[in-house]
């Protein structure tokens, strides 16, 4: 997610440099061919180009808003998680003590408990930002120039490490080696947090009521993870996203053939003007479509994505300092202003 002030020009500049060079010879092209060879029957009327891009217009508009809703349908799902998860450490934290256990613990032994409780809520975190970092065929970070931009400004710790390796601190040696074993492993996990918790209501140290309350709030964790998976796993429908694309491709071909009369109106000299002015008119539609494109897919990995990393990381500070639990871990930095 980019912070601060967001992209830079240098920044937009190298992202969408093959356009301005793919545009910038479309737009010379008729330019070369009117004005040098008198090609005079290349012009076009402006109106029906300009009625088109009107269209075009709209089109752009609606993709890039349903993207934008993707985009914060996914930020709510995760700010929801926050709050879970926030709520889970405290209730963990106060509900599960030894008033009415069989056997007496003492306080570093209910601690233990309740740090178990804690880093399998971690693993399961962990294991869901994995599975929704994992590549799709139609999500935009597979494209070049997008590939080309994370791999100058920013990394994703998820594509540069495993799974496997980042889930292994937080479970048992058992633990782990079941869940590795599984298909969905951040659901399995919940699983074996509803296990626990079960073990400890036979032990006494949670008693029904409270047993109820910590069972509801894995349940929203696992609605949430399924909001999550349907966001990832669903696709912007690919009749809006290619015929839009289609569209902005057949416009900005027509563009030149349009200013050329309008700049000849002004003079033989004013011809040339087409260049500059059809390349740039064509470089906000195509970088508007950009913007829509890597907005579709919140969980990506792109510079727009939903900085999952960072806040899972920061649920994790807030839980172990729930604990008043000494440890090493800080926010993840943004990388030239984007976060992850």
């Amino acid at each position: 997610m980019h912070i601060g002030k967001g992209y830079s020009f240098k920044q937009v500049i190298l992202w969408t440099r093959r356009d301005i060079l793919s545009l910038l010879i479309l737009s010379a092209i008729p330019t070369f061919l009117f004005q040098l060879f008198h090609w005079k029957w290349l012009m076009l009327p402006w109106l029906p180009v300009a009625l088109l891009g009107t269209a075009v217009s709209f089109v752009i508009g609606f993709k890039n808003n349903a993207s934008y809703d993707r985009l914060w349908e996914a930020r709510r799902v995760w700010g929801s998680i926050i709050n879970i998860s926030r709520s889970w450490g405290i209730m963990v934290k106060d509900y599960i003590t030894s008033q009415h256990a069989k056997n007496n613990y003492t306080a570093e032994e209910l601690q233990a408990i309740h740090l178990e409780l804690y880093q399998r809520h971690f693993a399961w975190i962990t294991a869901l930002r994995y599975q929704l970092r994992e590549s799709k065929t139609w999500e935009a970070i597979n494209l070049k120039h997008n590939r080309e931009y994370r791999n100058r400004w920013f990394r994703v710790e998820e594509q540069d490490t495993k799974m496997s390796d980042a889930l292994k601190p937080y479970l048992s040696a058992s633990e782990y080696e079941k869940i590795m074993l599984s298909s969905n492993k951040a659901a399995q996990i919940l699983a074996l947090q509803s296990e626990h918790l079960k073990k400890l209501l036979m032990e006494g140290l949670i008693e029904d009521f409270r047993h109820m309350e910590l069972e509801k709030l894995l349940v929203e964790l696992y609605n949430q993870q399924g909001a999550s998976e349907r966001i990832k796993n669903f696709p912007f429908p690919r009749q809006y996203a290619s015929l839009n694309l289609w569209f902005i491709k057949i416009f900005v071909f027509l563009i030149p053939f349009g200013m050329i009369q309008e700049f000849a109106k002004m003079g033989d000299v004013y011809v040339w003007m087409t260049i500059p002015f059809a390349a740039l008119s064509g470089w906000i539609f195509t970088t508007m479509e950009r913007i829509g494109e890597t907005s579709e897919n919140p969980f990506e990995g792109s510079a727009n994505d939903v900085p999952i990393t960072s806040i899972s990381r920061n649920i994790e500070i807030d839980l172990l300092e729930m604990l008043q639990i000494k440890h090493p871990l800080k926010p993840i930095a943004s990388q030239n202003n984007i976060l992850t």
